[in-house]
């Protein structure tokens, strides 16, 4: 006797394919109810690490921590029916070595159900994407900024101007090269991207790299205006719900405080209408 589970609608040889078609529309999300509006829309669901500071109040992702991910991987994966998930792994699970990347990302991936990971890092990580997708761990890659880097890099800064664009080219080449089924370019000039998109065979997916990536990603917080401690500039503002909600929020205090809340309607009788009391 033999059993089987259900087989997602979108798989990484699916977003594989997608390369020079349609683009790929990937947002973040970190709730089940987020999720589901993702889900609605999007090709990809990204858990990304951008969790540690849109809701924890991080300064950075370096402080995200593996229990932090499958936390927020489960809930994400429980809303999400059509796209896809893709969870980050955070920094300190896989850079040590191959080993441990794998222990981790079949961590991820065993408790959360979601179908991929992704990690930061080009040529110098090609070897932990080529032992992962070789054990069937399918690997989003992410060149460029690598956020979890930033304290090297010195800043949240553009990367791959003038001498530097060559080495963000042969990254881009090298996580390709190791399996990867597509690949992240964060904050590289829009010139440079097309060409890394031109040079691939995979998919790439911009965040700050021009409309020339064959997909675009942004942090679902920093799109609809609750996240608003800073704002990239590669971010489009497509609602402010932080507004709308500090306004909902000031109200219902106010209606508190006044004694217009709760009202009639909002309470309940002590008798039924049209029952007698007892």
């Amino acid at each position: 006797m033999s059993a089987t589970s259900p087989v997602r609608p979108v798989l990484p040889p699916d977003i594989r394919a997608r390369k020079g078609t349609t683009p790929l529309v990937v947002l973040t999300a970190y709730s089940t109810p987020v999720a589901r509006l993702v889900d609605a829309h999007c090709d990809v669901v990204l858990v990304g690490d951008s969790v540690g500071m849109v809701i924890h109040g991080l300064p950075s992702t370096l402080g995200v921590t593996m229990e932090m991910m499958i936390l927020h991987g489960r809930a994400v994966v429980r809303g999400a029916e059509k796209a896809m998930p893709v969870i980050d792994m955070p920094f300190g699970s896989y850079e040590e070595s191959p080993a441990q990347a794998f222990r981790n990302a079949s961590r991820l991936m065993a408790e959360t159900g979601a179908p991929a990971v992704k990690l930061e890092g080009g040529l110098h990580m090609a070897e932990t994407i080529a032992f992962l997708t070789a054990r069937g761990v399918p690997v989003m890659a992410h060149v460029g900024l690598t956020p979890q880097a930033v304290n090297t890099l010195g800043g949240y800064k553009v990367v791959g101007r003038d001498k530097d664009a060559d080495k963000v080219m042969a990254d881009a080449r090298a996580v390709e090269a190791a399996g990867a089924f597509s690949v992240v370019l964060e904050k590289v000039p829009m010139g440079l991207a097309g060409n890394i998109t031109r040079a691939l065979t995979i998919p790439t997916i911009g965040i700050g790299a021009g409309k020339d990536c064959d997909g675009q990603v942004l942090v679902v917080d920093d799109m609809l205006g609750l996240f608003t401690d800073f704002r990239p500039k590669f971010v489009k503002r497509y609602a402010e719900l932080g507004k709308t909600a500090d306004e909902a929020i000031a109200a219902y205090a106010a209606d508190v405080r006044n004694g217009a809340f709760p009202a009639a309607e909002h309470a309940f009788p002590d008798v039924l209408p049209g029952k007698d009391s007892p």
